[in-house]
């Protein structure tokens, strides 16, 4: 590739973004694209940026870059409404991430292995009766919706349409997303809403011992979420907390079909941490996301200063990050004993580190571990498809025939 091009309207660049990755990281790597936007794909870089107090996650707040009018209208109605956790900064972010991230500990999640262990291999044994799994559509979905409803006691009777609405919803947090998913995701959350309001007036009668009746009740140094703030970390958690795991467990399942020796290490050994992190470095569910400057930021490269002024938008390219050869040696192959594999950005960096990662490794350990002890002889079927997305990165489809 002689001229790094960051264009995400490209079907190869979405289709296996790495070269593109490895050839801005080398030539430009810190990007400024025809719509002003600066892509950084150095890991150093990357990680300064995530931890930075000088950068905000408030994107509706602080961008100064839209790129049409119904955008810029958009934003200002955005500005109006209650943010959910993932686009706030301290202090608010803060004492929200207090309050919520009791209930997201290693341990607490531990306590659910039994339940996704008995899910999976429902799922695993109705899958060997019939010889063959669709494994996104048997196994990659309906394992951690059911879970995340678990967790908040949901009822799970509109199950498609929830996925139908998480679908729509994470279009729209695409960088590239058009006018018309904007206004499909508008329409989504207009329809979610009223759904999950209906839930929380209810579980405000009734408390239980879940998740979300321990979110209402929660005090932390006499602080609680609004009704407001619970509905936004509702709807994100809905969607990330299954929607993330999907493309995690999707995309670890072809990575390692498509690298026999490593498969059959987890066949014999199953999956430990280290083996998961790798997976999560080598093609994660989530590629970039987007911090806006406060104020001038400096970036050197080849010999040169690039100052980036405050309002403009800056995507750091975790994907990227993940594949720099000056952190991860040999970074385009799948090592499962990877040494620095826990230094992945996967799951970002800084104060928006996933609140969710431990839940995510440990269905990605139970579910694709699992799926490889008891069929070790498993054979792609016809040709996967990947999700045409830039953001969030995931196989929609990967036949498997089992024996």
């Amino acid at each position: 590739m002689s001229k790094p091009e960051f264009n995400p309207f490209n079907p190869e660049f979405r289709a296996h973004p790495y070269p593109f990755y490895d050839s801005l990281r080398t030539h430009e790597p810190v990007h400024t694209t025809e719509f002003g936007m600066v892509v950084l794909t150095r890991y150093d870089d990357v990680s300064t940026t995530l931890k930075s107090a000088d950068f905000s996650r408030d994107i509706e707040k602080y961008s100064t870059q839209a790129t049409s009018e119904s955008r810029q209208r958009r934003r200002e109605m955005d500005r109006k409404r209650t943010k959910s956790i993932l686009n706030l900064d301290p202090p608010d972010h803060t004492r929200l991430r207090r309050i919520v991230s009791k209930s997201f500990t290693p341990s607490a999640m531990e306590k659910l292995r039994g339940r996704i262990e008995q899910l999976v291999n429902t799922v695993l044994d109705a899958a060997q009766e019939r010889g063959s799994i669709e494994l996104i559509d048997d196994l990659a979905f309906p394992v951690p919706f059911q879970v995340i409803s678990d967790l908040l006691a949901m009822p799970t009777e509109r199950a498609e349409e929830m996925r139908e609405w998480s679908q729509i919803i994470t279009n729209s947090l695409e960088p590239t997303a058009t006018d018309e998913e904007l206004a499909q995701s508008d329409a989504a959350i207009e329809q979610l809403v009223p759904y999950l309001t209906s839930i929380i007036e209810d579980r405000r009668k009734n408390l239980g011992d879940d998740m979300l009746s321990s979110l209402i009740t929660a005090e932390e140094a006499g602080d609680k979420m609004t009704t407001d703030e619970l509905m936004a970390f509702l709807v994100l958690l809905y969607i990330a907390g299954h929607e993330t795991t999907v493309n995690l467990i999707g995309n670890s399942t072809l990575a390692l079909l498509r690298h026999p020796d490593q498969a059959a290490f987890v066949h014999q050994h199953g999956l430990n941490s280290q083996a998961i992190d790798e997976l999560l470095r080598y093609d994660g569910p989530v590629q970039h996301t987007v911090r806006i400057p406060l104020k001038p930021v400096q970036y050197e490269a080849q010999g040169n200063t690039f100052t980036i002024e405050p309002g403009t938008v800056v995507l750091t390219s975790l994907g990227a990050a993940n594949h720099d050869p000056a952190v991860f040696d040999a970074p385009h192959e799948l090592r499962l004993d990877r040494p620095n594999s826990h230094r992945h950005m996967a799951f970002a960096s800084g104060i928006h580190y996933c609140l969710g990662s431990a839940l995510a490794k440990l269905e990605t350990e139970v579910a694709v571990g699992t799926l490889f002890k008891r069929f070790p002889n498993m054979e792609i079927v016809g040709t996967p498809s990947w999700r045409d997305r830039l953001t969030i990165r995931g196989v929609n489809q990967l036949q498997l025939s089992l024996s």
